[in-house]
């Protein structure tokens, strides 16, 4: 089927036996007690928990988490679901283990991890009156192409409806974007001096191996997955239990979704390998602490408006000895851009992230929590720099 990669959560379930079961003969229960076992069983392994739970009330996800207070999620699915059939795919609830927030999230989708279920509702209903009256809206729509000295102004005059709209982050939620990322945008890094996405996943490979080979319930995050070219990659690649794609904008992770789903290799029922599509913010990363063996994040931290809360969390949630991989640009890569900027800074304003030199970014790791000598910083000539720390 299109989701046999797709992590999908268990029913909740109970050892309590209720009226109605008594009620049956004993040959019936016994049956519907071992299909029952049967389906937990298979939803256990889809999650890659190795961990018995037979006694639990619920299914715990190993890894993910409320992304503020870190606690973790109960994994229940919506509705009916045959055994190994997700194929129209099956909605999802998160909830913490005290109950206070609820996120929810489709198999063969993404899971909403941005933000509770309720706080969706209430952003949603407080923005449709303005979507249906604002003339501006239509502008809006078309922000990520306005240069950021030009949209503030338009802000400051009512021409747009605000400027909290953040260059480095919003232009990637335009499905126009995503659609054209795999379609020659990402090809053109290779004028900053980035060799590839084969050569780099390559590169990846090589640094996870030590972490993650013959590691029982190896899980790797791709974070900023975008379209998921790496994503895929991981997930074929048959070497790790999980893989969990990340990314802030719910079009990159549909475009991700849809190309893992004509992708032939990933619809297999010989794979090892379970994935999933998260939405959240690198800065609040929805997972436990010290739950993951590796993470990559592949032309990504230019990207990120509160680097340096992004890079504590990477560092938060990675095992002891866990290992990061990142690509990025140096600054001089921006010149045309910084220029047309007139010199303004803030995430208002700056399209990236500027790295000036790679001194810079091994300070920010270093602050992150990283020792100075488990951290690698090289640049391929003229602009693309290779990340590698472990924790």
């Amino acid at each position: 089927g299109t989701n046999a990669f797709v992590t999908s959560p268990s029913f909740s379930s109970t050892t309590t036996t209720t009226t109605k079961t008594r009620l049956h003969s004993t040959v019936n229960t016994d049956t519907a007690e071992e299909i029952r076992i049967k389906r937990k069983q298979e939803l256990l392994g889809l999650l890659g928990s190795t961990t018995k739970q037979s006694n639990n009330k619920s299914i715990v996800d190993p890894v993910l988490a409320d992304p503020i207070s870190k606690l973790p999620l109960k994994v229940e699915t919506m509705g009916a679901m045959l055994a190994g059939d997700t194929s129209p795919g099956v909605k999802v609830s998160f909830t913490t283990e005290d109950g206070t927030d609820v996120f929810m999230g489709r198999t063969n989708t993404f899971y909403n991890l941005l933000e509770p279920q309720q706080q969706q509702q209430q952003t949603s209903s407080s923005s449709s009156p303005s979507k249906k009256s604002n003339p501006a809206l239509s502008l809006d729509t078309l922000r990520v192409f306005i240069p950021p000295p030009l949209r503030s102004a338009m802000a400051t005059a009512g021409v747009l409806q605000s400027d909290d709209y953040v260059p480095m982050r919003d232009l990637f939620t335009s499905p126009s974007v995503s659609f054209a990322y795999e379609r020659g945008w990402r090809q053109g890094f290779a004028q900053a001096g980035f060799p590839g996405a084969d050569e780099e996943y390559d590169m990846v490979r090589k640094y996870f191996e030590d972490v993650t080979k013959d590691v029982e319930g190896s899980t790797v995050v791709d974070m900023s997955c975008a379209t998921g070219l790496f994503t895929r990659r991981l997930a074929k690649s048959n070497d790790y239990n999980r893989v969990i794609a990340c990314d802030y904008s719910e079009s990159m992770l549909q475009e991700a979704r849809r190309r893992i789903n004509s992708d032939p290799s990933l619809q297999t029922k010989t794979s090892t390998t379970k994935l999933d599509l998260v939405r959240c913010d690198v800065a609040k990363i929805p997972m436990r602490t010290s739950s993951i063996d590796a993470l990559h994040a592949g032309a990504a931290m230019h990207c990120w408006p509160d680097l340096d809360g992004g890079l504590g969390e990477i560092y938060r949630v990675l095992k002891p000895g866990g290992r990061y991989f990142a690509t990025t640009f140096l600054s001089t890569y921006f010149g045309g851009l910084q220029t047309a900027e007139g010199g303004q800074t803030g995430v208002n304003r700056q399209a990236f992230q500027y790295f000036e030199s790679v001194d810079v970014l091994r300070s920010m790791l270093v602050k992150a929590g990283f020792e100075n000598e488990k951290v690698s910083v090289e640049v391929l000539e003229p602009a693309c720099v290779i990340i590698k720390c472990e924790k």
